[in-house]
């Protein structure tokens, strides 16, 4: 003879939606709390000493009007159209001005003398004076300096860093040009093969 239903019985599916929010809730707590302890161990969020990042703020300085010269910045010397210039040397309008200081020159380095075929090349260096200044990367190809595709660095804190891949066998001559005022670095060269 079956036995009658006791009335202190639960219903299972009410007992077992409630186990599974209880384990749900405890296993959320234990995430929270393993990812709280795991941000202030590696320090996520806070810049070492205590604050935040949200207690960070960008500096801007105050913009001057730039002087305007009468006077072109750049002159181009006269030659034919398409006569490239076979030499190493900086032509005038390359050339660092007179009115350059020292603390304006562009200091290149190569991280690699020698590489293979499209393995990359770290071109790294320091323009002091030159804060926020765009470089373009440029290759020299046939006797003349040309930009080596779109490739550029920002400088920040004094120091600038990129790198380029090219499969052009041999010798390779780079530098970098400011965009902005033309002046240019030393010359490096890469052995690509």
């Amino acid at each position: 003879m079956p036995h009658p239903p006791r009335q202190d019985e639960k219903h299972p599916i009410t007992a077992g939606l409630i186990a599974l929010v209880s384990v749900t809730l405890a296993v959320g707590l234990v995430l929270g709390v393993v990812t709280l302890v795991g941000s202030h161990v590696l320090g996520i969020g806070s810049d070492g000493n205590g604050s935040s990042s949200a207690d960070q703020t960008l500096y801007l300085p105050t913009p001057t009007p730039t002087p305007t010269p009468s006077d072109p910045l750049v002159t181009l010397a006269p030659q034919q159209s398409g006569t490239a210039l076979p030499t190493d040397e900086p032509t005038p309008s390359e050339s660092p001005t007179a009115t350059t200081s020292a603390a304006k020159q562009i200091t290149l380095s190569a991280g690699e003398t020698s590489v293979s075929p499209m393995q990359q090349i770290d071109l790294s260096g320091v323009y002091p004076g030159g804060e926020g200044a765009i470089l373009q990367v440029q290759r020299k190809l046939d006797g003349t300096w040309q930009d080596f595709l779109s490739v550029d660095a920002a400088v920040s804190g004094g120091q600038f860093s990129t790198y380029v891949q090219t499969g052009q066998l041999g010798v390779q001559k780079f530098r970098v040009r400011d965009t902005t005022s033309g002046l240019v670095s030393n010359v490096v060269s890469v052995t690509v093969g």
